[in-house]
C-alpha cells in the first residue's frame, strides 16, 4: 500500500543522516546532488538562514523536474546566543565549537524546501538543545573518534557525545540530525 503521495522524490543531500531519515519514514526517493554555493544575504535574520539555503539548494534543479517530480532539499544551522555556528574548520575549530557548547542552551534550526514543477513549499524546525558542561577529555576523545568535521556544530546528536552531554532537548530531534521528519511527513501530505 503507498503511503505518500505519488511523486518521483529526489533528494538534494549527500548527508548520510537526511538520506537515512528519509528512507526510515518509508518514502523511495533517488539522490542527486549538484554544487550550490552556500551564501547568504549578511542583513538575513538567523531564523531565516535555514530556509534561504534550502530553497538556494533547490534552484539548480528546478529547470530539470517533470510534473511527476517532488524534491527536497534542506539546511540546518546552530545558533548560539544568536551566533550561526557552522561546521567546524578541522579539529582546532571543533574543539572551539564544542567548549562553546559546553554547558549551554543552543538552538538548532533545519530549513527544508518541497519543489515540484508548480509550486514550493519552505518550511523550518527549531529544537532548543542542552549540553552539561563537557570536560577537556570528553572532548578530545569525541573529536578523535567522531571526526565531527561535517556537522554543524561539530556533533552529532546520534553518537556518543549526544549520549552522554544532552541533558535536555525541547523540540524535534530528528531536526537536531538534520531533517525534522514529522514536520516533513505533513508538509508532504498536504503538499
Amino acid at each position: 500500500m503507498k503511503w505518500f503521495p505519488d511523486y518521483n522524490y529526489i533528494l538534494a543531500s549527500q548527508s548520510p543522516r537526511r538520506q537515512e531519515l528519509l528512507k526510515s519514514l518509508g518514502i523511495e526517493f533517488q539522490v542527486r546532488l549538484k554544487e550550490v554555493e552556500e551564501n547568504y544575504p549578511e542583513d538575513l535574520q538567523v531564523q531565516q538562514i535555514p530556509e534561504y539555503l534550502a530553497r538556494l539548494k533547490s534552484n539548480p534543479f528546478m529547470s530539470e523536474l517533470t510534473d511527476k517530480d517532488l524534491l527536497i532539499t534542506a539546511d540546518t544551522i546552530v545558533l548560539l546566543n544568536g551566533e550561526v555556528i557552522g561546521k567546524p574548520s578541522g579539529r582546532e575549530g571543533a574543539e572551539t565549537m564544542l567548549r562553546k557548547l559546553s554547558g549551554n542552551e543552543h538552538q538548532v534550526i533545519s530549513g527544508v524546501c518541497l519543489s515540484s514543477q508548480k509550486k514550493q513549499k519552505v518550511f523550518s524546525a527549531l529544537t532548543n538543545v542542552l549540553f552539561k558542561q563537557l570536560s577537556e577529555k570528553e572532548i578530545q576523545y569525541y573529536i578523535s573518534v567522531f571526526r565531527p568535521f561535517d556537522k554543524a556544530g561539530a556533533y552529532g546528536i546520534q553518537e556518543w557525545i549526544g549520549f552522554i552531554g544532552i541533558t535536555h532537548i525541547e523540540g524535534s530531534f530528528y531536526n537536531v540530525m538534520g531533517l525534522p521528519v514529522q514536520k516533513l511527513y505533513e508538509e508532504i501530505l498536504h503538499f
